[in-house]
């Protein structure tokens, strides 16, 4: 396939603007991805041979698939796939091969789908994303752990609330823990953070400020309110709010 065909993504016309078309683009590409990881991967496992150059995979707006060498031009029209996928299939468990491919795969299609939607605003962002992860990833149904067949939307549930989870709960940064998931309450009907509050000024939660909660009374405070930036939170262990300092004991856990 001629590689400025492929740059412009194999007959696809121009590129996607909106929301609606940029997600046909990374479902239709997600698809031809996941026909050469499992309906046609027997050809696709013949064409990664070791002894040739680096090589990519690539899937289309069209839903085809292809395995060539990498664009020339620098830089690339579009974001390119993980080079050299080839190189490790003899030396790997096949199962296993295929998993990382899949893998390279989904961070690749997301990032294509990215480049499109930069010029789209802060929520037509979410609202992609959100779109794109009901889908399940690549890796999810070439390692088995969803059959292609019974796609399933993945609840959008599933983390909801758990941000409030303070940082005695989990081994990673309090920051990791404190930060809203910005895909997390994109629902406007959604109440998670309807009732979350303020502990300091009362205001109400908003995805736009960097809020971090007490490890103690599990309060969530604006950081300007306390004083605490996402810097400085990167290197607290736990997080004790101006109250809690103050008090002579230690409120119940």
């Amino acid at each position: 396939m001629d590689a400025s065909y492929r740059r412009a993504g194999a007959g696809s016309g121009s590129a996607p603007r909106s929301v609606d078309d940029i997600y046909k683009d990374y479902r239709a590409r997600r698809s031809a991805i996941l026909r050469a990881l499992t309906h046609d991967v027997e050809e696709f496992y013949a064409l990664c041979d070791p002894e040739k150059e680096n090589l990519c995979l690539y899937g289309y707006a069209n839903e085809a698939w292809e395995v060539a060498l990498p664009a020339e031009e620098v830089p690339t029209e579009l974001p390119e796939p993980a080079l050299g996928i080839n190189f490790a299939r003899d030396g790997m468990n096949r199962r296993d091969w295929l998993a990382l491919v899949a893998v390279h795969s989904d961070s690749w299609l997301v990032s294509v789908a990215f480049y499109y939607a930069a010029r789209l605003n802060r929520n037509d962002r979410k609202r992609l994303f959100s779109m794109m992860n009901d889908l399940p990833t690549v890796f999810e149904v070439v390692s088995g752990g969803v059959k292609q067949s019974k796609e399933r939307d993945r609840s959008s549930t599933d983390n909801g609330g758990r941000n409030k989870l303070s940082a005695k709960q989990t081994s990673e940064p309090p920051l990791e823990n404190n930060v809203r998931e910005p895909d997390e309450g994109y629902d406007e009907d959604d109440g998670n953070h309807s009732e979350t509050l303020c502990g300091t000024c009362g205001g109400i939660y908003s995805a736009d400020e960097f809020w971090i909660g007490c490890d103690v009374c599990e309060k969530w405070y604006h950081g300007k309110c306390v004083k605490i930036t996402p810097t400085k939170a990167e290197s607290i262990k736990q997080y004790k709010c101006p109250s809690c300092c103050n008090s002579k004991r230690p409120r119940p856990l």
